[in-house]
């Protein structure tokens, strides 16, 4: 389980908490606004959200995101295992040319530092009006600006062979439906997966994203201290599905997307404080769970 990969430290995880994000998150109300949606359109909403990583920054250089939408309603296999979500644009296949038009969203193109998307914080990544019919892929296309920071010295952040289309698979009915043809859903990237150390001073990226809704999914909250303990969040359940949170400097953290039932939570602790585990944690859809005060202890 990817727990058991996590490492203690008695060094202190730096993150850039309150960095600066060019970003639109002003324009959350576009999701909810009430002018009517044509009738051979759909409303769609995309927020970005981040698993994070032990780094000090991530940025990644987004300038375009389109929906590959099937105008016939045609339906991909649902049965497609979600390790395969997200890849490349060469690793994609999908064949019914006829009916499948890709719409391009409305996107403030510039570098993103995903790290500061942790702990139930998003923003709107794209929006707009698309085709009626069965969403099946999200393709974000990237620039070369993407670099990262770690322990204060920036890194380059390299996809393979050049490529620069990020596709995420999709199915239609993972959507947060908010009204008839209003259709919300949340890409959260996973940072810890995403990057790849191939050499001293040399990353690539290899994206994973995972998706997530408010409506359909669950989440939970609470407070580790003290932050010299450096605690990293583990919430995990029987089917090895896991989920990290770093909390910020006061101790508050959240963790959002996870499916309705019974949860684990591991608090990996450094310099000298002793882990701590909580079980049994029931998750309800479209609900927040708790936790409350946990003060780890050395």
């Amino acid at each position: 389980m990817r727990r058991n990969a996590l490492r203690k430290t008695g060094q202190a995880i730096v993150l850039s908490a309150l960095a600066a994000v060019m970003l639109y998150s002003c324009s959350k109300d576009q999701s909810t606004g009430t002018q009517p949606i044509p009738a051979d359109q759909q409303k769609v909403s995309l927020y970005l959200s981040d698993d994070p990583g032990f780094f000090d920054k991530v940025l990644l250089d987004i300038r375009s995101v389109e929906v590959l939408v099937d105008t016939c309603g045609n339906r991909d296999d649902d049965n497609w295992d979600n390790g395969r979500r997200c890849g490349w644009d060469e690793d994609d296949k999908h064949e019914n040319k006829k009916c499948e038009v890709w719409d391009t969203l409305n996107v403030k193109a510039g570098v993103y530092d995903v790290l500061t998307l942790r702990n139930g914080t998003d923003t709107l990544l794209a929006g707009g009006l698309v085709k009626q019919g069965e969403m099946k892929r999200i393709r974000i296309t990237v620039g070369s600006n993407n670099s990262l920071v770690k322990d204060g010295v920036t890194y380059p952040l390299k996809s393979v062979a050049g490529q620069s289309k990020i596709i995420v698979r999709v199915r239609h009915n993972e959507w947060d439906e908010l009204s008839a043809n209003n259709l919300q859903l949340w890409l959260d990237f996973d940072v810890q997966r995403s990057i790849i150390s191939v050499g001293y001073g040399k990353f690539i990226l290899r994206p994973f994203i995972n998706v997530f809704t408010i409506l359909k999914m669950g989440s939970l909250s609470g407070r580790v201290t003290p932050w010299e303990a450096f605690p990293v969040i583990s919430v995990y359940n029987s089917t090895n599905d896991t989920l990290y949170a770093l909390p910020w400097r006061n101790g508050e953290f959240r963790v959002r997307g996870l499916r309705s039932g019974t949860w684990n939570v591991f608090v990996n602790a450094s310099n000298g404080y002793q882990d701590t585990t909580i079980t049994n944690v029931k998750i309800e859809t479209a609900k927040d769970t708790k936790l409350g005060d946990i003060k780890l202890h050395k």
